[in-house]
């Protein structure tokens, strides 16, 4: 398994009931890990943060990455758009707080 976050660039990526889109780029900072996901035409071209606990495996020989959520969670989560939020701390935490309280 790949443990390297950046060496999952480009890979494909599967929310528990289907094709999402492909990994567009990571991001680590203490504590916090994720990766933004470009959904293609499949929202719009929405780029979405998905954190990284919830890549539940990856498969490097087909170039996967596994996510436990489905896609209608995945299409819900607050907007995040590329360049001007991934060092903004207070809209990385609201994409932390819906999928951690999605069961509700």
């Amino acid at each position: 398994m790949t443990t390297d976050m950046a060496g999952l660039v480009g890979y494909k990526v599967e929310a528990s009931d289907g094709h999402i889109g492909k990994i567009d780029r990571h991001s680590e900072y203490v504590g916090r890990q994720f990766v933004v996901v470009d959904t293609g035409p499949w929202i719009f071209g929405r780029n979405v943060v998905v954190p990284a606990a919830l890549v539940a495996r990856v498969d490097d020989e087909n170039e996967t990455v596994h996510i436990s959520a489905t896609k209608g969670e995945i299409k819900g989560s607050p907007d995040f758009e590329s360049g001007q939020h991934e060092d903004d701390v207070a809209v990385i935490r609201l994409i932390e707080q819906y999928y951690a309280n999605r069961h509700m």
